[in-house]
């Protein structure tokens, strides 16, 4: 399994999420993921820059490390299109180095635009014809599209970076894993269930795939003091239950897993801890 760190676009401004990235890619974590909200989840946690503009930044202070974006939504603030365009030139900048993440949103960062806030249902149709147009954009050349919810008038993504973007999509369930494991390079998911990593590979066709997840954590020297931090920012420092809490992932058949440090004001603390002890752990 690989381990990676999680940029919280939510609980730093955007030069501290640069120096982060820099930081996690010396502490040896193998990728890093990153939020792509208009808005924090809770106000206590108190940012919200755009996760673009930062990851241009990070492809420049990071060399090997690998990058994503976890998760975009490709149907309401932005247009595929749009998203393929900065995709593409994520992965120039990176050298190669970038995964697409996408989902289907949340009410919190995507009723900005006023479009209002669909149902489930809709919401898996918008983001089914928004892969079918960013791959194709991906294929090169001019791109036309007619869908029930999207239209793609002779569109060209000029500057088409030499490795091609891998698109991975989030699921939660076997609607989901069904409609999108076909469409999509890798998956993610928050939740360690096994189901959702037989349903996707078996969906596939057997087909062996990138299964990403997710889990929240909360360092610090003083443990109270971590707890009552997740409490009020997420709804302990000591290793071993981190170490089996990921295990759960690995058993579930998720091949990589990105930690979130809770607290923004943590994180050079928790880059130290995790080189000297946790990655060591996790490895072991």
């Amino acid at each position: 399994m690989q381990i990676g760190y999680t940029l919280m676009t939510e609980q730093a401004g955007p030069k501290e999420l640069v120096s982060y990235a820099a930081g996690a890619e010396r502490a040896g974590f193998d990728f890093e993921v990153m939020s792509d909200h208009y808005s924090p989840w809770l106000a206590e946690q108190g940012h919200a820059p755009y996760a673009w503009s930062v990851l241009g930044a990070v492809t420049q202070s990071t060399e090997c490390v690998e990058l994503m974006t976890y998760v975009t939504c490709p149907t309401m603030r932005y247009h595929p299109v749009v998203v393929a365009q900065k995709a593409a030139t994520v992965q120039i900048l990176s050298d190669g180095r970038f995964t697409l993440g996408l989902g289907a949103g949340e009410n919190l960062n995507e009723h900005v635009v006023g479009r209002g806030w669909p149902l489930a249902n809709l919401r898996h149709e918008l983001l089914a014809e928004a892969v079918e147009i960013i791959s194709g954009l991906f294929d090169g050349g001019y791109f036309n599209y007619a869908g029930e919810h999207f239209r793609v008038d002779s569109a060209k993504l000029w500057d088409l970076p030499e490795i091609r973007t891998p698109i991975a999509v989030a699921v939660s369930g076997s609607q989901s894993v069904r409609r999108f494991a076909p469409m999509a390079d890798a998956m993610i998911a928050v939740e360690p269930k096994a189901s959702l990593s037989q349903e996707w590979d078996a969906t596939r066709l057997g087909r062996p795939a990138r299964k990403i997840g997710q889990m929240p954590i909360s360092w610090g020297n003083d443990r109270d003091a971590a707890i009552s931090r997740a409490h009020e920012q997420f709804r302990g420092p000591d290793v071993g239950p981190i170490v089996e809490a990921a295990r759960e992932f690995a058993d579930a058949g998720f091949t990589d897993l990105a930690l979130v440090q809770i607290g923004g004001d943590q994180q050079d603390g928790f880059l130290d801890f995790a080189e000297k002890e946790l990655l060591p752990a996790l490895r072991e």
